[in-house]
C-alpha cells in the first residue's frame, strides 16, 4: 500500500509554496519517507501527534522551522490542512484550533 499526500485545498499548497526552499525541501523529505516506508513507520523527529485526529509534519531547515498538520483520510490518503512557520517553542493553540475547522472539512 503506498500512501498518497494531498492538500485540502489550493490556499493550503500556496501557504507550502511560500515557505523557503530549505522547508520545502524538508516537507518532501518527510513525503518520501512515509510513501517508502508507510506512514505506520516514521516517527519523531519527523512526525509527532497533536491531539485527535490532527498530526504535524516537523520541517525544519536554516531558516526556521515549520509545521504542516495533517489528517489520515480513507485508506492510505494523507490531507494537509494547515501549514505556517512555528515561532514558539510549543505549537500555538490557535494554529490548531484553525488546523481542526479546516479538518472538519475532509470528511
Amino acid at each position: 500500500m503506498r500512501w498518497t499526500v494531498g492538500f485540502l485545498n489550493e490556499e493550503i499548497k500556496r501557504e507550502l509554496d511560500a515557505l523557503p526552499i530549505d522547508l520545502r525541501a524538508s516537507f518532501q523529505r518527510i513525503v518520501e519517507l512515509i510513501q517508502v516506508h508507510g506512514l505506520e513507520r516514521i516517527r519523531e523527529p519527523y512526525l509527532k501527534h497533536l491531539e485527535g485526529q490532527l498530526w504535524e509534519m516537523r520541517m525544519k531547515g536554516k531558516s526556521g522551522i515549520a509545521r504542516a498538520i495533517y489528517i489520515t483520510a480513507t485508506g492510505t490518503r494523507i490531507v494537509i490542512v494547515h501549514v505556517f512557520t512555528k515561532k514558539t517553542q510549543k505549537t500555538p493553540r490557535q494554529e490548531i484550533a484553525q488546523a481542526r475547522k479546516k479538518a472538519k472539512e475532509v470528511q
